[in-house]
């Protein structure tokens, strides 16, 4: 946004110094040219979200002179509310990503009826969160609103010949060798790991695997590649800026998300990335996948593996296919997640929540 909107737009970002993480400690990291004013500022409980909290150090960012905040904490939590009652009369723009309809104990659901009615808009990060937060109480469908998805760096997700090379050597791998099925993501029921372990198990074609991320269900899928060691390699620690090499390791991605009564899939970020890279994907039906997926892929039901095995079958012996979808999946990135669109998107629209509050 910063880049974007140079010259008309000036932009401050606040950042936590240090979050819990998924799977391990998060610090804040700069970098050299930041397009932005980076404030660091403390966050606390970071493992609960929920009841997560920002330091003073906030307060006083917050009492500059804002000619719009937008908060990336959602509008149910209780660091959510302490930033639209910080930023004072400085119009709020809530971003959500919450696609089951919950209803919240208290005190949480009247957090989220005190920021329905103190925002002056929101943006949800895919189609099947606006659905959910239209149904909300306390305001949020009544106001304006966009859907707005992440986006992705095409400068350093991009197709790269040479990175699948080194990694392949690395996995001790054949460049010649079968076509590799990747998985990215947290190692977790709800992914789909185990389930797609059964897949794999059952193809017929020749297939090698490659599963990179980390979580609790490493050690058993750990010991189901250890009976199949020629075929299955699993990688953990991999940092962000090393993820597009991976991936341009992969043939074809797999996203066998999995609904559940807690979570359905919101966005699938993976996807994005694999588009970028130039590598089919394969995903399941689960949240918002079909949504991303579009026709730049194959959406399967998520628990149907019959229907599963024969998708991947499919692509695995049809290299044709597979660059057709991939150049989709280029032609989709490029048009619909390119960090410089997703900035374009949030810029106009504040630009007309701004020139609606001045009439």
């Amino acid at each position: 946004m910063a880049k974007i909107g140079a010259g008309r737009w000036d932009v401050t970002v606040a950042a936590p110094k240090f979050v819990a993480g998924d799977l391990s400690p998060i610090a804040l990291q700069r970098f050299t040219g930041e397009a932005c004013r980076l404030v660091e500022i403390d966050a606390y409980l970071t493992q609960k979200i929920h009841v997560m909290f920002y330091g003073l150090r906030l307060r006083a960012l917050l009492r500059e002179a804002w000619d719009l905040v937008h908060c990336w904490e959602e509008p149910y939590i209780f660091s959510g509310v302490q930033i639209g009652y910080w930023a004072g009369k400085a119009p709020i723009v809530y971003c959500t990503y919450q696609n089951i309809d919950k209803q919240y104990p208290f005190p949480f659901a009247a957090i989220e009826r005190w920021c329905g009615r103190r925002c002056a808009g929101w943006i949800t990060g895919s189609h099947t969160v606006e659905v959910v937060v239209n149904k909300r109480p306390g305001g949020f469908g009544q106001k304006p609103h966009r859907m707005i998805p992440l986006g992705v760096d095409l400068d350093a997700f991009r197709p790269d010949a040479s990175a699948r090379s080194e990694i392949l050597r690395k996995l001790s791998w054949p460049s010649a060798g079968p076509p590799v099925i990747g998985y990215l993501g947290r190692f977790v029921p709800e992914k789909g790991v185990a389930m797609l372990q059964r897949i794999l198990s059952r193809i017929k074609s020749p297939w090698r695997a490659m599963f990179v991320g980390g979580g609790p269900l490493e050690s058993e899928l750990r010991a189901w590649a250890a009976t199949q060691p020629d075929q299955v390699r699993i990688v953990t620690g991999v940092a962000h800026d090393e993820v597009p090499a991976y991936l341009n390791a992969m043939d074809i991605l797999a996203a066998p998300s999995q609904t559940t009564p807690l979570w359905r899939e919101q966005l699938g970020r993976m996807l994005l990335e694999a588009f970028a890279c130039g590598v089919p994907v394969v995903g399941s039906n689960s949240g918002e996948i079909p949504y991303v997926i579009g026709d730049a892929g194959l959406v399967v039901p998520e628990a149907d593996e019959l229907a599963w095995s024969e998708a991947l079958e499919r692509l695995l012996n049809d290299s044709a296919l597979r660059a057709e979808l991939a150049e989709r999946g280029l032609q989709r990135a490029r048009a619909d997640y390119a960090w410089p669109v997703v900035a374009r998107k949030h810029l106009d629209f504040f630009d007309e929540l701004l020139d609606h509050r001045e009439i």
